[in-house]
């Protein structure tokens, strides 16, 4: 499997990845297609960079999106990653933020921070970010509503 840009024939295939997953709400994945029509659509733009993992046909089966934090020196922001449910737990989470961490190190990155959310179904985000080398630094009580924490998890690049 290879990690390639973002491509427009994408979309559709990353509409159906963030749907599949029954993890994120509506909003979220709103938020998330503005954000790869954003780069798909200025090429220009230096806030955003994904990446997708694609499959021997060159289809994606997940994907991932960062970005420099504004306003500081070599910190970046894992904004979403997320992976074909019939995919999940063969390693491509990993190899994604593999993939982040190698992309981070090249521009002179030296954290990532990655936000989420408190509830039951975003458990196995935040185990996952534990088993890749995060840890959480920081956690506002009601962020996203009454219940449901943000949880900030930080993984520093040496």
């Amino acid at each position: 499997m290879d990690i390639r840009p973002l491509r427009k024939d994408d979309r559709s295939i990353l509409f159906s990845i963030l749907s599949d997953s029954k993890v994120f709400t509506q909003v979220e994945i709103e938020v998330a297609m503005e954000i790869i029509d954003i780069v798909l659509n200025n090429k220009d733009q230096k806030d955003y960079f994904i990446y997708c993992m694609v499959d021997g046909q060159d289809k994606p089966v997940g994907y991932i999106c960062y970005g420099p934090a504004p306003m500081t020196e070599g910190t970046f922001d894992l904004y979403w990653i997320a992976v074909n449910p019939k995919w999940q737990n063969k390693g491509i989470g990993s190899k994604l933020l593999s993939f982040l961490e190698e992309s981070v190190k090249r521009q002179g990155g030296r954290m990532i921070l990655a936000d989420t959310s408190s509830i039951p179904q975003y458990e196995r985000t935040q185990r996952f970010y534990i088993r890749n080398g995060f840890r959480e630094v920081a956690r506002v009580s009601d962020y996203y509503y009454p219940g449901n924490d943000r949880v900030t998890f930080c993984k520093k690049i040496y």
